[in-house]
């Protein structure tokens, strides 16, 4: 594939897109503290409103007595799941076959928002107010252990859930949901058949931990009512720190989204996380209930919600003499978590994850979805893409057993770019692979036998993955030139990417000016907002502001030929100082536009500036996006264009335990960098969280009770600024995307959950389950 529906999206030379260091609209704003958050807001009288929450794993509000709440000093209005305007919010939907109201009496994790909210002066006296209830609960069985959950006589904790969500999957005749369990499984080709071919089986258990991705600013919102004379009848709503655009809060309280006002463009959020917090939803119904402003904001210990559910996996894998896979079984036991928790964390995998990279057709994948009372997942998560890892150690495993380097075996199995019948190597991916090589100095070696001088173990991993574009959001683009300078309009907010700095380099790239030429004017009234899924906000965003450029270029060449010919201001071009204008008698397509001037195309030395060439405001549209990425149309996997490949070496101390990773190695081809920037971020970022969920992060409960034991940053342990070690990075551009440029962008492919875990494996010869922690090393070494 390649950028050929679109204008210039064989562009051969670029000044401004792939260019480094070019700061980012709103890095100031973040850099110096000043840009505000939800949870930064202030307003005169704004009062502040905390929910109930459930101190118990699973419970029910029986009832609840008000009366000492309320008398509380300063205590202005309590509401409960039976008030009417509580029960008029509109439920999270039937995503699982069966809804549940906004707020209602059921907590079914520790933590969970229940049954009151308080509304008061000050945070201190809603505290005060909630000590002052006087809830009478109904403790309820829980599950915090999934394997526990499995068992037959396990208490019914969700007994409204119906069935697994589908995810769109062509399925094999799932059974009824049995007591807590969901049953997802697809089938592909004959699985029998395949292991009857196999000249030798692997088999293996992997565990993946649950872990969280903090919001740098807790989810947070402030909202007010107020009378606006722009917009007739009714009171409009400003709501700040809510997520993404306006849209959701406006439908949520059925305001037209004129009269919904959102003004600040910091918004917080995490990695792939666009769910809205109950803090972000409430307060335009508490501001309205009260005609004073209010704000709801979580603590950080109220933010310890997944990133990544547990599951527990085994694999079966045949495979012939020479490596070449030939049947997977793959069963897997999936945390679904609590109700409304996103489903990417467990069925979402089966249809995207890397077995539809493999020539092998032959695939079982059978997955138990696990009620339980752990906690929430918000919308997708999604930081280790589709169980990616499972593949990555069958052909470490396969390599292990065979003595061969894990890459060949990887060669081997890959299908060709157009399907799985398909034999050539991937262009993509051989370039990576060799570039790979040539970075890291890739010297395979079997397990547990390379020592260091230092007397330490020497471990290496590879992985391979597609850098895929989701390909899912159109975009609405508009581009103005007002007094000789160039203006990109966009709604915003800042949700952690620098998607419109991208188009700003696009709409520079193709006017022949500078990125500083370009102003990014925020205003929330525009609908242009470069928001998508994974990296489809930037590529395919640009590629779409890439037409709307062309268009606004076309407009501006035929605007500076009306003024050559017809000066709009006395003495402008002929006969004024400037002399006569180089364009007069000729037409549009003689001009082109280079170095911030219009230039006739034949003598380029001929120009005039831009603002002096065209005096005239216009204005430029383009509604739609690129073709659709092959990550679609492909079926996930099924044809491939760009790829990576990530590589790990690490030291183990036999004698301690203890593991440092020396270097992550990555070379990733996007198809085309757009800001070199963000690239080398969202590389670094994924790689250190990788390294947290592989050597330090995991939650503890209480098993008595199943409460977290550690939802703090003292004792839920991540990496530091003084534990990531150096991340090398080579990026590639083979072109090969469809969105802007060819490009397809980065997504979430690169992160993982085993890469160091193999590499441990690699350096010792014994799996630790992760987080490999120095007691689970020695203990997997026979030593503790």
């Amino acid at each position: 594939m390649a950028d050929l529906a679109g204008v210039n999206g064989q562009r051969e030379h670029f000044r401004v897109v792939g260019k480094p260091n070019l700061p980012g609209k709103l890095s100031y704003a973040l850099a110096t503290g000043i840009g505000k958050f939800g949870a930064d807001y202030a307003l005169p009288d704004m009062l502040h409103a905390k929910f109930l929450r459930s101190p118990y794993a699973n419970a029910r509000v029986k009832s609840v007595d008000l009366a000492k709440a309320r008398a509380v000093p300063g205590v202005v209005d309590i509401l409960t799941w039976e008030d009417e305007d509580i029960k008029n919010l509109k439920s999270f939907g039937e995503s699982f076959g069966a809804g549940r109201a906004w707020l209602d009496d059921l907590a079914d994790h520790e933590g969970a928002e229940v049954a009151v909210i308080v509304v008061a002066e000050s945070e201190d006296i809603c505290e005060e107010a909630l000590r002052q209830l006087d809830v009478q609960w109904e403790v309820l069985p829980f599950i915090v252990d999934l394997n526990k959950g499995r068992e037959p006589d396990a208490p019914v904790i969700r007994p409204w859930v119906k069935d697994a969500p589908s995810f769109g999957l062509t399925s094999a005749e799932n059974p009824p949901k049995k007591g807590n369990v969901c049953y997802s499984n697809v089938v592909a080709g004959d699985v029998e058949a395949g292991f009857k071919e196999a000249d030798d089986i692997v088999e293996y258990t992997l565990y993946m931990p649950p872990f969280a991705s903090h919001m740098p600013n807790p989810a947070g919102s402030v909202a007010w009512w107020f009378d606006d004379p722009y917009h007739g009848e009714g009171k409009s709503l400003h709501i700040e720190g809510a997520v993404r655009e306006r849209s959701a809060i406006s439908s949520m309280y059925a305001m037209p989204l004129e009269k919904t006002v959102q003004e600040g463009l910091f918004m917080g959020g995490k990695y792939c996380d666009w769910g809205l917090r109950k803090s972000q939803e409430i307060t335009p119904l508490l501001a309205k209930r009260t005609g004073r402003p209010v704000k709801c904001v979580d603590t950080r210990e109220e933010t310890f919600d997944f990133i990544m559910m547990e599951r527990y996996m085994h694999l079966k894998v045949g495979f012939k003499r020479n490596g070449l896979i030939t049947a997977v079984d793959d069963f897997s036991i999936a945390d679904g978590g609590v109700w409304g928790s996103s489903s990417f964390g467990n069925v979402g995998d089966q249809s995207q994850g890397p077995f539809n990279t493999l020539k092998c057709k032959n695939i079982r994948q059978r997955m138990e979805i696990v009620d339980s009372n752990r906690g929430m997942m918000y919308v997708s998560g999604q930081h280790c893409p589709f169980n990616w890892d499972s593949a990555t150690t069958a052909i470490y495993l396969i390599a292990e057993k065979l003595g061969k380097d894990p890459i060949d075996i990887a060669r081997l199995n890959l299908h060709g770019p157009s399907s799985k019948e398909d034999t050539n190597p991937v262009p993509s991916f051989e370039a990576c692979v060799e570039a790979g090589k040539k970075m890291m100095d890739w010297e395979w070696h079997a397990s547990k036998t390379k020592r260091l001088p230092d007397g330490r173990m020497h471990g290496m991993s590879f992985r391979y993955q597609m850098c895929p574009r989701h390909s899912f959001s159109s975009y609405n683009s508009k581009l103005e030139l007002k007094n000789g300078r160039v203006h990109l309009p966009t709604q915003g907010p800042l949700f952690g990417v620098y998607a419109v700095e991208c188009n700003a380099m696009v709409v520079a790239e193709e006017l022949g000016l500078e990125y500083e030429d370009i102003s990014i004017d925020f205003d929330y009234r525009e609908s242009f907002t470069p928001v998508g899924g994974g990296s489809d906000g930037t590529t395919a965003s640009a590629w779409v502001t890439k037409e709307c450029a062309n268009i606004l270029k076309q407009k501006i060449l035929e605007a500076a030929i009306e003024e050559a010919e017809n000066p709009p201001l006395p003495g402008m071009f002929g006969g004024g100082p400037k002399g006569p204008s180089p364009f007069k008698g000729l037409k549009p397509a003689d001009l082109d536009m280079s170095d911030g001037k219009i230039v006739v195309k034949a003598d380029p030395d001929k120009g005039v500036p831009l603002g002096e060439a065209v005096t005239r405001n216009i204005i430029a549209t383009y509604s739609g996006r690129p073709p659709l990425a092959v990550w679609v149309t492909g079926s996930m996997g099924k044809i491939l264009d760009t790829m990576n490949t990530a590589y790990c070496e690490v030291a183990v101390d036999t004698e301690t335990g203890e593991v440092e990773i020396l270097r992550f190695g990555v070379v990733a081809d996007p198809g085309k960098i757009m800001r070199l920037t963000s690239l080398e971020s969202q590389i670094d970022q994924v790689m250190f969280f990788s390294q947290g969920c592989q050597l330090y992060e995991d939650y503890f409960y209480d098993k008595r009770t199943g409460v977290k034991l550690n939802a703090n940053m003292i004792e839920y342990k991540k990496p530091t600024i003084m534990d990531v070690p150096t991340v090398q990075r080579e990026f590639l551009e083979t072109r090969a995307g469809n969105a802007a440029y060819g490009a397809n962008g980065i997504s979430h492919s690169l992160a993982n959950t085993h890469l160091v875990i193999i590499a441990i494996h690699n350096a010792i010869g014994v799996w630790v389950d992760p987080p490999a922690t120095p007691d689970k090393v020695l203990k997997a070494l026979g030593k503790a």
